[in-house]
């Protein structure tokens, strides 16, 4: 196998930019020992697309996503994005790479911006056998927002949260009518689209799904178990605030109904790499509610498809490896 260059990007435009960097350091120190591979961390900031090199810092330019070190120019042979919300999750920069042909490792631009959008998300994966979602509206800043409409068409606690972004960045629980303006607005803050959900109470999971030498690979499912009321941005990146027990305890049964699920949510939408799928089993019944899907995932040391990758009995490199040589095929 020739020599590979890949172009590691991390940053992005949103407050997940030092998550994207700790992503980007793990995937870096799982591809190091692979000799087929030389690792490029390229920066993306809203004003400037960079690699830091010993001594100096080398602008990419972004007519054939070259660099030039020590007067070579280096061409990429892939680009492992990491980058989580804009504009690595959200189809922009899938979209540059389509028109240079330059292959990654997410989903293609038209999912990946669907998938971006919760409210669009929910509508193409209903109806999926064994899937349910919460009832929802989806409120536009441009608007007027009546607190009292939303009151009368969904029942209390709800949540509160921009329509496209991830880390629950501007979320927020509501117990009541009082405290939706509240919400409305720390949510606006983070998007213009809003979406006001019902609250799903049960036990909470995440699963990671792949496609792995051509087969989807379902990963074992992780339950988070936090202190505080909702998991939010603290709850995900604060230390002992959450508990995430992987694999996730649940029967042969369920392991195998949900497996199925979102199979059929990850092929439906059409996904290409590795996602992560958030979802609710309900108290009492145990149905499947899908909350969302999130298609750059976290990948530091910690995270939860690093943790399924291993309790899987599957090396972290090697992971990376296959979702990068499936991509190049």
């Amino acid at each position: 196998m020739s020599l590979k260059n890949i172009a590691l990007l991390a940053g992005g435009f949103t407050g997940e930019y030092e998550v994207s960097l700790n992503s980007a350091k793990n995937i870096a120190a799982n591809l190091a020992s692979n000799s087929n591979y030389k690792v490029y961390t390229i920066l993306i900031t809203r004003d400037r697309w960079f690699f830091e090199a010993d001594d100096a810092t080398v602008d990419v330019d972004k007519n054939d996503f070259t660099i030039t070190l020590n007067q070579e120019k280096i061409k990429f042979d892939f680009a492992f994005i990491t980058i989580h919300g804009s504009p690595g999750e959200d189809g922009k920069l899938q979209g540059y790479f389509d028109m240079l042909g330059i292959p990654y490792n997410t989903c293609d631009a038209t999912t990946s911006a669907i998938t971006m959008n919760k409210a669009y998300t929910k509508a193409i994966v209903n109806g999926i056998h064994g899937l349910h979602t919460a009832h929802s509206m989806r409120l536009f800043e441009r608007d007027v927002h009546d607190v009292a409409t939303i009151a009368a068409n969904l029942k209390f606690p709800l949540f509160v949260k921009p329509n496209n972004g991830g880390s629950s960045v501007g979320m927020s629980k509501v117990q009541n009518i009082a405290g939706l303006p509240e919400a409305l607005n720390r949510a606006f803050q983070e998007d213009a689209q809003v979406l006001v959900e019902e609250f799903i109470k049960g036990r909470e999971f995440s699963i990671g799904i792949a496609r792995l030498h051509g087969k989807i690979k379902v990963l074992p499912a992780t339950e988070i178990i936090t202190s505080k009321d909702f998991f939010d941005y603290e709850a995900k990146y604060t230390s002992g605030v959450t508990q995430e027990i992987t694999p996730a305890d649940l029967s042969a049964e369920k392991v195998k109904e949900i497996a199925g699920i979102v199979t059929e949510v990850y092929t439906r939408l059409n996904c290409r790499g590795m996602a992560r799928i958030d979802f609710i089993l309900l108290e009492g019944s145990n149905d499947f509610y899908f909350i969302e899907i999130n298609t750059t995932p976290g990948q530091s040391a910690a995270s939860l498809i690093p943790q399924q990758v291993r309790a899987a009995g599957m090396d972290v490199g090697e992971f990376y490896s296959a979702l990068i040589e499936g991509a190049t095929l």
